[in-house]
């Protein structure tokens, strides 16, 4: 069953203003240190830090209908399997919530100018 469904689309241009602008404070108000160390060696760090960031807004859509608590961007954590696939860790109250009988499944696109991410919770 679908608890529920979220998507968001993101101009990297707007992370990498924001990142231009804030620095340091919008990058630990928003990445947990592990997506930090994978985001910013790469190539092209603004996409994904854009990537990480559509995928969290996906997620806090998905959850707005079954979860009514306040959450931190931190606690929720985009990594990737090694056959590139994401994943998401939770930890705070969200991982609680998440528990045993729920899963969460995203999908991240890009092109040159933008990401997009859709996030399904669903039970298991």
């Amino acid at each position: 069953m679908i608890l529920g469904i979220g998507i968001d689309i993101i101009e990297i241009d707007r992370i990498k203003n924001s990142v231009d602008t804030f620095g340091d404070a919008f990058l630990k108000k928003i990445y947990t240190q592990n997506e930090l160390d994978y985001c910013l060696v790469k190539h092209n760090k603004y996409q994904h830090l854009a990537a990480r960031f559509a995928a969290k807004e996906a997620i806090y859509k998905a959850l707005s209908g079954t979860w009514s608590k306040v959450a931190s961007w931190k606690n929720i954590e985009i990594t990737n399997e090694q056959n590139g696939l994401p994943v998401v860790k939770f930890s705070g109250k969200l991982k609680d919530y998440l528990s045993d009988d729920k899963d969460i499944k995203i999908s991240i696109s890009h092109s040159d100018n933008y990401v997009a991410c859709v996030a399904l919770i669903f039970l298991k």
